[in-house]
C-alpha cells in the first residue's frame, strides 16, 4: 500500500471522528420521546447544537416555575412556553461535543408519571429542532395497580381467546393426535366390523378408528353425507353393554358438504374403569335428525 493511500485513510477516519465525537453517540436526534411507565426513573437524552435552539413540546401541561437547568450557566436562554406546554433551549455557542445539561420538567396535577428529566447533549451537527413528548398520563399509585390488574385481566382473555380458536384449528390430547393419524407412537385400533349402514339413511360412516393412550379414549370416523344438506356433529355419547353411558367430547373441522365426506373425532381425557366395552357409539346432529351408530366398539389394550 502507498504512503499517499495510507496519508488518505488516516484522514478519512479522522473525518469519520469529527462527524461522530465520542460520548454523543447515545444521544438522540429523534423528534419523539415517549415517556413510557418507568419515566419517573429513566432520563431521556436529547441532542442539542450550540447557539441553536431546541424546543421540547409536551402533550400535558406542566406545572409554571417547575422547570430546572442544572447547570443553567451551560445554556445561552431557556424558557418555558406561555401556554405551559413547551420549554425552549439555546445552548451556549462555546456547548462542547458530548457536554450534558439536565433539564428537570414537574408535570401539573396529580397523574403520574409527575415529572421527567432529560439530558440534552451537546452535538456539533445534530441537534433536535422540535421534540414531542408524550407523557401518556396514568392515574396515581393506587388507582394505577387497579389499571394494571385490569390489563392483566385483558391480556388473559386475549390469550385465551388465541388458544381457543386455535383449538378450532385442531383439537389438542389424544383427540389431536386421532385427528394427525400419527400411528407411530400411539395405539390405535381399526373398527370396520363396528360401521353399521342403515338402509335408506343418506349418513353412514366408511371408516373408523380407536385410539388409547393412558386413560384418554378418541375414535376417528369418517362419515359420507348423500342428503342434501351439510351435516355437523352436535353430540356424542358411549354406552356399554350394562347400559353405563359416557358423554364424549366433539371435535369437527367444519360441516360435511352435502354428496361429500367429512371426519369427526370424539373423546374423552379419562375414561371411568367401570365402562366396560365392547361399546356403542352414537353420533347427532343438532335436533337428532340424523344418528351415526357404531357397533362394537373396542380400545386397544393398556398393557
Amino acid at each position: 500500500m502507498t504512503r499517499g493511500v495510507l496519508l488518505a485513510l488516516v484522514l478519512l477516519s479522522g473525518r469519520v471522528r469529527a462527524a461522530a465525537p465520542e460520548g454523543v453517540a447515545d444521544c438522540a436526534a429523534s423528534s419523539r420521546v415517549d415517556l413510557g411507565e418507568a419515566s419517573t426513573r429513566a432520563v431521556h437524552q436529547v441532542c442539542v447544537s450550540p447557539a441553536q435552539p431546541t424546543t421540547l413540546v409536551f402533550d400535558s401541561p406542566l406545572a409554571w416555575g417547575a422547570v430546572k437547568v442544572e447547570p443553567e450557566e451551560r445554556l445561552a436562554d431557556w424558557a418555558q412556553g406561555r401556554e405551559g406546554r413547551s420549554v425552549m433551549v439555546l445552548p451556549r455557542a462555546d456547548l462542547l461535543a458530548g457536554e450534558r445539561v439536565k433539564l428537570k420538567v414537574l408535570f401539573a396535577g396529580n397523574a403520574e408519571p409527575a415529572r421527567a428529566e432529560f439530558w440534552l447533549v451537546g452535538h456539533p451537527s445534530q441537534g433536535a429542532r422540535r421534540v414531542e413528548v408524550f407523557r401518556h398520563e396514568r392515574p396515581p399509585d393506587g388507582s394505577w395497580r387497579e389499571v394494571n390488574e385490569a390489563r392483566a385481566e385483558v391480556r388473559q382473555c386475549q390469550q385465551d381467546k388465541a388458544r381457543l380458536l386455535a383449538e378450532r384449528e385442531s383439537p389438542g390430547g389424544l383427540m389431536g393426535i386421532a385427528w394427525l393419524e400419527r400411528e407411530q407412537d400411539r395405539q390405535w385400533k381399526a373398527l370396520s366390523r363396528s360401521l353399521i349402514r342403515v338402509p335408506g339413511s343418506t349418513l353412514h360412516s366408511t371408516k373408523a378408528r380407536s385410539h388409547r393412550q393412558a386413560e384418554s379414549v378418541a375414535v376417528r370416523v369418517h362419515l359420507l353425507n348423500q342428503a342434501s344438506t351439510p351435516w355437523r356433529a352436535a353430540g356424542a355419547v358411549l354406552s356399554d353393554g350394562s347400559g353405563r353411558k359416557l358423554e364424549l367430547l366433539v371435535w369437527q373441522q367444519g360441516p360435511i358438504a352435502p354428496g361429500g365426506e367429512g371426519v369427526v373425532v370424539v373423546g374423552v381425557q379419562r375414561a371411568p374403569a367401570r365402562l366396560r366395552c365392547p361399546c356403542g357409539l352414537e353420533l347427532w346432529e343438532e335436533g337428532r335428525a340424523r344418528i351415526v351408530t357404531l357397533r362394537q366398539v373396542n380400545f386397544p389394550s393398556t398393557e
